[in-house]
């Protein structure tokens, strides 16, 4: 349960280092009282002179023991797999965020690179009126500042709107 805790609020490398050391005891133990089972099992069905029937109803009850043990290990095993997956999915949920974040970012400095691309190009007006006569403008270097800020902040509101920030 502490480290299904772990898995959900903070998962980290060590966290899945001890899952895995939980999955291993889990299999040793599992190893371990498979085989007991069948031994027990034989006795219980075997008539021998060295048990007696009094004994048997130990054996019994030994054996019902034996079959709990070996469910619990089975539960606890498919628990175990299932924190690794839920460590794998609370992983891609955080890179997830992560690129969220990131393509937002590029998604607000893609088009204040094209603008500061497009102004910053030498234009001659003097050859062409379609080379950007605001190039020659007084006040064309504030407006292409101003022009990327409103871009900038029109971009972040608009996520912050769409609750994606």
């Amino acid at each position: 349960e502490n480290i299904e805790d772990e898995v959900m609020t903070d998962p980290v490398p060590e966290t899945l280092h001890k899952i895995h050391a939980l999955k291993r005891e889990t299999l040793m133990l599992r190893k371990s009282v498979w085989p007991l089972r069948e031994v027990i099992s034989g006795m219980e069905r075997e008539e021998t002179v060295l048990i007696k029937k009094a004994t048997k109803i130990y054996i019994r009850d030994l054996y019902d023991h034996t079959v709990l043990v070996i469910d619990t290990v089975e539960t606890q095993r498919d628990i175990i797999s299932g924190l690794i997956d839920v460590y794998l999915s609370s992983l891609s949920n955080r890179m997830n965020e992560i690129m969220k974040v990131l393509t937002i970012f590029d998604a607000i400095f893609i088009p204040l690179t094209f603008i500061a691309g497009v102004y910053g190009r030498n234009f001659n007006t003097e050859k062409s009126p379609f080379n950007m006569p605001e190039l020659n403008w007084y006040m064309g270097y504030p407006f292409a500042l101003g022009l990327m800020a409103a871009v900038g902040i029109g971009l972040l509101v608009y996520f912050r709107r769409k609750n994606w920030f």
